[in-house]
């Protein structure tokens, strides 16, 4: 007998229709600590670096680092946060899974080269720590913005080995553009790095990638602290480009600089597993910031068509919006969950996997461009203007498959990592 016949209803949970999911969507539970961390930090993003992101973005290169520029308000309030590399590095494994990645999606959303420009400053406190010089650690402080000098005219793509000939045409072997020469009690360094080091021109000290000479020619690669106020040091204008105008970068130059060889970091014997721990890392804060940016363009999406009329009706009534619309939502939730899983791995894995980092950092930028694109579509003829903010998260995005390695580079490096020796036998 059927319930029709009896009358006896079962138990089927209600169609809630419309859910208001919350921003980072499809989220799982967080703890009272993770939830008041997060919406600390989204509070600021949107309130403080969002803003001045914007107003940053119609200046020029000089005027976004001038004394008066509204970008040192944006570093003074993240300070006030409390989220220093000390603290990040004393919070428990469990903590940090979830807030790291989660941190640094809230500040991509708030404006993407200002949350690349906290994080690289970040760096030579953070290696100094990891690769356990806590005497150079403690010399630094805090309040400091530091940089990453990596990139080289002649090297691009975040990689100086000279020599990994495969990674040129030919084979070829290239003449580094900075060479650290060690003599005696000194490293003596002579050259440049490239017009794309973020925080360049700002920096008050550099996590230094450099070609060596130890005696038998220019065959080795180290890692040292650099302070950029050594005689010798001078930097070039701030570079002027279409996309995360915020984020300043530009050339340092060095002409016969002496570092102390007490802040060497990494001796050549080590570079490549430096190289390795560093790119698997920044890659993933990559995803990270740009799952944010992504994130940001969907939210403008979405309230634009709510409120944009066309044919008599609310564009989000049309069939059409509505099927591109979620498709911006699976896009950016796929791109989150890529980011999170390779922040996991990575943490809790006896090495972090290469080929995860430059996965997450693919998907989430290639997901930026794309949901950046999609939503100025979306918009019509107004996501052209500035006066939407879409049009700035598409140059944003854009800049992103290129910078900390473009896309391209990256992908062949990652195939690389899939390559089991084993089965070559």
């Amino acid at each position: 007998m059927n319930n029709m016949a009896t009358g006896k209803i079962g138990t089927v949970p209600k169609d809630p229709g419309f859910i208001s999911l919350p921003p980072t969507g499809i989220e799982g539970p967080l703890t009272e600590m993770q939830t008041q961390v997060i919406d600390t930090v989204r509070r600021f993003a949107r309130d403080v670096m969002r803003p001045i992101g914007m107003q940053l973005d119609r200046k020029t290169p000089e005027q976004v680092v001038a004394k008066d520029s509204p970008l040192w308000t944006v570093y003074a309030k993240f300070r006030e946060l409390g989220l220093t590399v000390s603290s990040i590095l004393e919070l428990p494994e469990e903590e940090k899974k979830v807030l790291i990645p989660a941190v640094w999606e809230e500040l991509g959303y708030g404006d993407g080269g200002l949350a690349i420009s906290i994080a690289v400053s970040m760096l030579p406190h953070l290696y100094t720590a990891e690769w356990g010089r806590m005497d150079l650690f403690n010399r630094i402080p805090e309040t400091n913005v530091g940089c990453w000098g990596i990139t080289e005219p002649d090297h691009g793509s975040d990689v100086i080995d000279i020599d990994n000939r495969a990674s040129y045409p030919g084979g070829r072997r290239t003449k580094p553009n900075l060479l650290a020469t060690i003599k005696g009690d000194k490293i003596i360094l002579n050259g440049q790095k490239s017009a794309w080091v973020t925080n360049g021109t700002i920096a008050h000290h550099s996590l230094l990638f450099t070609a060596c000479d130890r005696g038998n020619g220019p065959d080795e690669n180290i890692v040292l602290l650099c302070p950029l106020d050594s005689k010798g040091v001078t930097k070039g204008k701030p570079l002027d480009k279409i996309g995360q105008r915020p984020l300043n970068q530009g050339e340092i130059f060095f002409d016969n600089v002496e570092v102390p060889l007490d802040n060497l970091i990494v001796h050549p014997e080590q570079y490549k597993d430096a190289i390795h721990a560093i790119l698997a890392e920044v890659n993933v804060v990559m995803a990270c910031v740009f799952t944010g940016v992504a994130r940001a363009a969907y939210e403008h999406a979405r309230e634009y068509v709510h409120v944009r009329k066309q044919g008599g009706a609310t564009i989000c009534q049309h069939q059409s919006v509505k099927s591109r619309l979620f498709h911006i939502f699976r896009q950016v939730e796929v791109s989150r969950a890529m980011a999170r899983r390779a922040y996991l791995y990575n943490l809790t894995a006896p090495a972090p996997a290469m080929q995860g980092s430059i996965a997450a950092k693919i998907t989430g930028t290639q997901t930026a461009f794309e949901v950046a694109s999609a939503a100025i579509q979306l918009h019509g003829g107004n996501g052209l203007t500035r006066e939407f903010p879409v049009e700035k998260l598409l140059r944003d995005a854009r800049a992103s498959m290129i910078e900390d390695g473009c896309n391209e580079l990256l992908a062949i490096k990652g195939g690389e990592r899939l390559i089991d020796p084993q089965l070559l036998k």
